[in-house]
């Protein structure tokens, strides 16, 4: 199922979607985990993008294995092969923080609305979750953004690596049209 489209082998596709899908939601979820305007702005939008990177990554994962029975196994394919599958854990940790900070949200945002029916005009516009709560969403983005932005860094250097040192004969030259 995923191993080609018009002839062309999918993976390539699909991982670059996974490269820029990936990173763009690690950010997001340390942009509103450190930043509650960007967290109230932003709404639904980080985990929506956690849930498709976890989405993507399995299927990026599946297209590779399918690109690797048809070139064959090397050494930097099977690195490159055991690099990915420690990308998915990393990206469930993002979608549990995501959902965590977007339940900050929902729950800063109904204090509000709640505040402003009952007509308490001096109390803040927004009640905040206690500070140790921030602080651990945070920590907790920190680490889950941090850890998979890196991995997915590695694995497309080692993709990368894997096409073109044997696509080169494992010498890039400036200036070659291959």
């Amino acid at each position: 199922m995923f191993d080609t489209f018009f002839g062309l082998p999918l993976h390539p596709f699909i991982v670059h979607a996974t490269e820029v899908i990936v990173p763009a939601a690690a950010v997001l979820v340390l942009l509103t985990a450190f930043w509650p305007k960007a967290r109230r702005w932003a709404g639904y939008l980080p985990v929506a993008l956690a849930l498709v990177a976890l989405v993507l990554v399995p299927v990026s994962t599946e297209s590779g294995e399918k690109l690797e029975h048809r070139v064959g196994e090397s050494d930097l394919i099977e690195q490159h092969a055991e690099l990915a599958d420690g990308l998915l854990p990393w990206v469930v940790g993002l979608v549990v923080v995501a959902g965590l900070l977007l339940a900050v949200t929902l729950y800063e945002k109904r204090s509000a609305r709640a505040q402003a029916v009952a007509g308490e005009a001096s109390a803040p516009a927004v009640r905040r979750v206690p500070r140790w709560v921030a602080v651990v969403l945070i920590v907790l983005a920190l680490v889950a953004a941090g850890g998979t932005v890196v991995q997915a860094v590695l694995i497309g250097h080692s993709g990368a690596t894997a096409v073109w040192q044997e696509d080169m004969g494992g010498a890039v030259s400036p200036g070659d049209d291959r």
